[in-house]
């Protein structure tokens, strides 16, 4: 409501813009970067190639985005939207939903039946074996519920090992509150866990096991969405032949190695001698000499 406080802050406000006091200005907007520590993406129900350019420039580490049953209203995950977002460098995290806030949904036999939905339309995007898919339990589970959950979550892990059969496969994780992540976790029903942004359901503020956590959406997208961090391997990928190649840093240019030439050997001069001539051996006496010319 319109109340005496408000009113009096109006007048104040227009007292001090009347007496040319210059009002303090808008606070900025932080950036992604700033807003949110660790590995930060969103989740959003819609085809994220609709904001392929919002997204290029956002500075999100990943997206998260669902497979579906075909009777479903809303887009599932596609190869050309997986390619798309691997080929701006981001990583996607898959999730399964569908009938996920129906308690009386959940049994062995919907987790079997949706472990197997989920693994087909997996394979046929092209996601790689070894990362995970996301299943969610979008309500409030409590007592009994967990139970059901429990059942769900096996049925999810017979289809899994049904289809590998012993082959590398895809790994599993859950998506709920605290208490369901804890409880399937716990469980060994899955490899990984994403804790809700329903801080008033069972288990919000004491677990701290979660591999992702949803906040509330950020200030600086446009698009209907919901903001996540990440923290070490949270069963991401990338869809190999489109993620552009890895930058590395400028490795320094190598310093020309001068030609070493070996050393000439240098002549010794040999100093030009000739030889004497050597005396000429005689018999003749001098006086022999002279009587021979006469």
């Amino acid at each position: 409501m319109f109340g005496g406080r408000t009113f009096a802050a109006c007048l104040l406000v227009l007292g001090l813009s009347a007496c040319g006091t210059p009002l303090p200005p808008p606070m900025p907007v932080p950036p992604l970067s700033q807003s949110m520590p660790g590995i930060q993406g969103v989740d959003l129900a819609t085809d994220a190639s609709d904001v392929v350019a919002e997204l290029r420039g956002s500075g999100l580490d990943f997206v998260a985005r669902y497979y579906r049953d075909p009777t479903s209203r809303w887009p599932a995950l596609t190869a050309a939207e997986a390619q798309r977002l691997s080929a701006l460098g981001l990583k996607i995290v898959a999730v399964w939903e569908f009938h996920s806030g129906k308690p009386w949904y959940f049994s062995f036999a919907s987790g079997y039946w949706e472990g197997v939905a989920a693994w087909r339309e997996a394979a046929a995007i092209g996601q790689p074996t070894g990362s995970a898919i996301y299943f969610a339990v979008d309500f409030n589970a409590n007592g009994a519920d967990l139970y059901q959950v429990d059942q769900y979550f096996r049925g999810v892990n017979a289809a899994f090992a049904n289809i590998s059969r012993g082959r590398p496969g895809y790994r599993i994780g859950v998506y709920g509150s605290g208490a369901v992540c804890d409880a399937v976790t716990r469980a060994r029903l899955a490899q990984y866990s994403w804790l809700s942004n329903a801080r008033a359901w069972a288990g919000y503020g004491s677990y701290a096991g979660w591999n992702i956590r949803q906040h509330g959406p950020f200030g600086t997208l446009s698009f209907n969405h919901d903001s996540d961090e990440a923290r070490g391997d949270y069963g991401a990928f990338a869809l190999a032949g489109y993620a552009p190649p890895e930058r590395l840093p400028p490795q320094p240019t190598p310093t020309p190695v001068a030609a070493i030439v070996p050393p000439q050997p240098i002549p010794t001069p040999v100093a030009a001698t000739r030889p004497e001539p050597e005396p000429v051996q005689s018999d003749m006496t001098l006086d022999t000499l002279i009587r021979s010319l006469f």
